[in-house]
């Protein structure tokens, strides 16, 4: 993928791809629980991830993997439950797995022990020769190109690992097959494609254009006054300046209009309704804790940030040196790339009360949607 992260962690549509993965089977009445097999290095990571967009989801484990992909497979089915009688494999680099066809693996398991997702070749296939030469037409009548889910009765799978678990093999299917376990093809669909090229995360991103998810377009604005003796604090940043912003928590206007949008565009109310300034339990508290308790009521409702655009007025003191880090700060705790979140800094050429540096103010306009809503058939 040529990316700094495994391709699993990059984002598409604005979230981690991995989400997408794993959100038809979250849908399946069927599935008891899911079990995520990761590198270690990054199963922090995921849990916090998880956290954020599986809230109310079916029971995830989070396992760390091993060298090869049999390894990673174990590592998961030695996690599975005594009672649990079916194993479905999934790639975590395909997003775009429909509930339907996990469902007809399913059916297909059941009825004969043992199925995976796969299409028919469509293409001439060519055989290679010496310097790419075409040595031979392959008959592709009985060609099929495997994809996930993939899976077995648990006992099928448990006994072909115990057999044969040493075997370099590039899928669950072909250990099943080595071990004299017969496999049914499922029909798969074409566009449960696998992410392994950076065009392939392109074209990914233009199959998300192509649905019409739930979009919910919400406004926010907050003004507060200057105070002496407060720290100022704008999008999470610390700012030194001589005085601070009045208010019950740390005064952040740019996170709390953020909020306010935020909360709008999902219909409850604003963050005075959440976050009471009589309430104790948020006196000085960070604004990006309060940001991260509305983003977890978004993920509940299966709502992302697409993008915000937060215009920040005032007077003094000048803001464009500490811009980029808010943006970071406010995107990491929306779970969207920076490029997400654009924010910007403006005077009203000293007029208002703002131009008098009575105090700042600011407006935020927020985009959300639901990406995973409507599947790919």
């Amino acid at each position: 993928m040529q990316a700094a992260v495994p391709k699993q962690y990059l984002p598409l549509a604005g979230r981690p791809l991995l989400t997408h993965s794993i959100a038809p089977f979250a849908r399946c009445p069927f599935v008891e629980r899911i079990i995520v097999v990761v590198p270690a290095e990054r199963i922090e990571e995921t849990r916090e991830i998880l956290a954020a967009y599986l809230a109310d989801w079916p029971p995830v484990s989070i396992v760390a993997g091993g060298r090869r992909r049999q390894d990673s497979v174990k590592n998961g089915l030695d996690r599975i439950h005594d009672d649990d009688q079916i194993v479905l494999v999934h790639d975590g680099a395909r997003p775009f797995v429909s509930a339907t066809l996990i469902e007809r693996c399913f059916n297909e398991i059941v009825a004969t022990g043992a199925a995976i997702a796969a299409v028919p070749v469509k293409d001439t296939v060519k055989q290679a020769g010496i310097d790419r030469r075409v040595a031979a037409t392959v008959d592709r009548t009985h060609l099929w190109l495997a994809q996930t889910p993939q899976g077995a009765r648990k006992a099928h799978l448990v006994e072909a690992f115990a057999r044969l678990g040493n075997r370099d093999v590039t899928d669950e299917s072909s250990l099943l097959e080595a071990a004299g376990i017969p496999v049914q093809l499922v029909p798969g669909e074409e566009t449960n494609i696998k992410i392994t090229t950076p065009e392939d995360l392109v074209f990914a991103e233009a199959m998300v254009a192509k649905q019409t998810p739930q979009i919910k377009i919400g406004h926010g604005f907050d003004a507060h006054r200057f105070s002496t003796g407060r720290p100022l604090v704008l999008g999470g940043v610390h700012i030194d300046h001589h005085r601070g912003l009045a208010g019950h928590s740390d005064a952040d206007v740019v996170t709390h209009a953020l909020c306010d949008a935020l909360l709008g565009a999902m219909g409850e109310g604003d963050i005075g309704r959440h976050f009471p300034d009589h309430d104790p339990a948020y006196a000085n508290i960070r604004s990006l804790l309060l940001l991260d308790r509305v983003m977890a009521r978004a993920a509940s409702l299966r709502l992302t940030v697409a993008n915000a655009d937060i215009t920040i007025i005032c007077q003094a003191p000048r803001l464009a040196p500490h811009l980029e880090t808010m943006q970071a700060n406010l995107a990491r705790c929306c779970h969207v790339v920076p490029g997400a979140i654009n924010i910007k800094a403006t005077t009203t050429e000293r007029m208002g009360f703002t131009g008098r540096e009575e105090g700042i103010a600011c407006h935020a306009v927020v985009l959300l949607h639901n990406p995973l809503q409507q599947e790919t058939n």
